[in-house]
Formats: C-alpha cells, structure tokens, sequence
C-alpha cells in the first residue's frame, strides 16, 4: 500500500494531538496525587491579659489533596485544643477538614487553638513553637509572634501575608518563606 504526503501529515497530526491530549492535566505531584500540600501563615498568639489561658489564630493553605487538623501542641501549654464558634458559642472539636485546594481558618470570632494551663504566660513580643499534626501531611511547626491582645489583622493580610508561610507536603523538609 502506497502512502500520500497528505495521509502521512494527517496521521502524524492526529498522534500528536492524541498525546497533548494526554499530557493537557496539572503535573504538580501533589495535584496529580492527591497527597496534600499545606503552608501554614498569619500566625499569632495575642498576648493574654491574665489568667492560665492563650488564644491562636492561623491560616493553613492547602494545593494539594484533602487532610484533617488533628491536634496542636506546644510547650508553653499543658494542652492546646481546637475550637470552633458559630452564633457566639465556643465548641471544642475533635479535628477539622482541611480542603483540597483550600483554605482552613483559625480567627477571631471563628475557628481557634485555646492554650490551656499555660506553663508560662506568654507576653508580647514573644515567639511561641507549636506543632500542627495533620493526619497525612506529619507535623508542620509553626512559629507563633505573640501580639498585642487588640491585634486583629484584616482576612486580606493574614491570607497574603508570605513573611510567616510554614509549608509541609508528606515526606519532605518543612521549609519557611
């Protein structure tokens, strides 16, 4: 059987889109994978007023797969626990979802850590280690700047804010920005 330029040009054309097709989805390994990607930012302690409790508020950013928050914890506490609030009630919870692809929130009048029995009282100024367990990303430790208690940044910086990016994707070396 004898070929035309014009069949062999068609056919490499054809295979050629074949493949582009096949290459056209996101190549990020963690994407593809589904392993999840967190980087951790705007984290802060406002400085407490008193008392054997501390506050916290954080972002967790997640490019790649689904994970769960599981625990906190730091040496500055006896216990660091999870807490959500919806219509002005505080409620302790378990672990909370972090979204492929999305974000988790830790912030005034929303989601927070509580810093329980505090060993030592934090004061402004301070940096506080605490350590993020993610049921697959491991542990991703973070450090805290402990603020002025009426410190408040606005949703747009503390989700911007690069200065403080903690980041862990599953079997590598934490890495801050």
């Amino acid at each position: 059987m004898r070929r035309t330029p014009l069949a062999l040009g068609a056919t490499a054309l054809a295979a050629g889109l074949a493949l582009t097709a096949c290459g056209s989805g996101d190549s990020s390994a963690s994407a593809s994978s589904g392993k999840p990607a967190v980087k951790v930012g705007g984290a802060f302690i406002p400085a407490p007023a008193g008392g054997d409790m501390a506050a916290g508020f954080f972002v967790v950013h997640n490019s790649g797969g689904a994970d769960t928050l599981t625990s906190v914890t730091s040496a500055i506490a006896q216990q660091v626990t999870l807490h959500s609030t919806k219509g002005g009630v505080m409620k302790e919870q378990k672990s909370f979802p972090v979204p492929a692809g999305g974000e988790l929130d830790f912030e005034r009048g929303g989601n927070h850590l509580m810093f329980e029995n505090l060993k030592q009282t934090p004061k402004e100024g301070d940096k506080v280690s605490v350590k993020l367990h993610f049921a697959k990303s491991g542990t991703v430790t973070v450090t805290f700047p402990v603020k002025a208690a009426t410190y408040n940044p606005t949703a747009k910086s503390a989700h911007s804010s690069m200065s403080s990016m903690s980041s862990h994707t599953p079997h590598t070396s934490h890495t801050s920005y």
